[in-house]
C-alpha cells in the first residue's frame, strides 16, 4: 500500500565492473548498455563505487590539462588527479551513495534530490549489488493507469487498511484525480481516507461528497470512540 518499493521499479539486471577495469573498457560498457554510469564491484558483487561519464570527461580533461606542463615541473608539483588514472580503482567516485531494496521510492527520490544524483544503486544489507533505479524509474510511479490506482486503493487502503466494507465507499479515478462518494460512521474516518489516498502513487489530487453519521470532530484524542449506527441504517 502507498508509496512502491525501491524493488517495485528497479532494473535487476545491473551492468557492473571490477575496479581492475581499464578505461577503455568502461567507455565499452557505458556504450553497449546505453547507461551513463556503471557500478564497480568486487567479485562478490559488493559494490566499491562507481564511474560516471562524468568522472571519464573529468579524467580526459585532466590529462589533457597535464600533458602542457613540461615532464619536470610536473613532478615537482606531485599532482594526483583522477586524470592519471587508468582503471575503474582510480576513476570510481567513493563512497557511493545506495538504497535498500525496500526502502520506497520516495525515499529514493529524497536521496537523489539531497545528494543531487542521477542514479542510486540498490543494494542488500550486506552490501551486494542487486539493482539500479534511475530517475526515470521513480517517475514512473506517477504515470500509473487509473485503474491500478483505483485498485491499489480499494484493496490496500479501503479493504486492509481501513477494513472498511466494500461499497462503503466508491472509488473513480480518472486521469489520476480521485473522486470518492459514500457515507462513514465517523467524520474524522473521512480526513484519514483522504490522506492515505493521496499519499497513494500516480494520485494527482483527490476529491469527495462523502458523508458521516456521527460528528466526532469535537471528541479529543485518546481511547478510541466509535459510533455504532442504529438498527437498520
Amino acid at each position: 500500500m502507498l508509496h512502491r518499493k525501491i524493488e517495485d521499479v528497479m532494473t535487476r539486471e545491473v551492468a557492473a565492473v571490477g575496479p581492475d577495469a581499464e578505461f577503455q573498457d568502461i567507455v565499452a560498457v557505458l556504450d553497449t548498455h546505453r547507461i551513463s554510469a556503471v557500478p564497480v564491484v568486487d567479485d562478490e558483487r559488493r559494490i566499491l563505487g562507481i564511474v560516471s561519464e562524468a568522472d571519464l570527461l573529468r579524467a580526459q580533461v585532466e590529462q589533457a590539462e597535464d600533458a602542457h606542463l613540461l615532464p619536470g615541473l610536473r613532478r615537482l608539483t606531485n599532482r594526483r588527479t583522477k586524470g592519471e588514472g587508468h582503471t575503474a580503482r582510480d576513476l570510481m567516485t567513493t563512497p557511493v551513495v545506495s538504497v535498500d531494496p525496500t526502502s520506497s521510492t520516495l525515499r529514493g527520490a529524497r536521496l537523489m534530490d539531497r545528494h543531487h544524483v542521477k542514479r542510486l544503486p540498490v543494494t542488500d544489507g550486506d552490501g551486494h549489488l542487486v539493482g539500479i533505479v534511475s530517475r526515470c524509474d521513480l517517475l514512473r510511479t506517477f504515470l500509473r493507469p487509473d485503474a491500478e490506482i483505483r485498485a491499489e486503493i480499494e484493496h490496500d487502503v479501503l479493504r486492509t487498511a481501513l477494513w472498511l466494507e466494500p461499497g462503503t465507499i466508491e472509488v473513480d479515478v480518472r486521469d489520476a484525480v480521485v473522486c470518492l462518494s459514500g457515507n462513514v460512521d465517523n467524520r474524522s474516518l473521512i480526513d484519514i481516507v483522504l490522506r492515505l489516498c493521496r499519499a497513494v502513487d500516480g494520485v494527482e489530487n483527490v476529491t469527495h461528497t462523502l458523508t458521516f453519521d456521527f460528528d466526532d470532530s469535537h471528541i479529543r484524542p485518546g481511547p478510541a470512540h466509535f459510533a455504532r449506527r442504529t438498527p437498520g441504517r
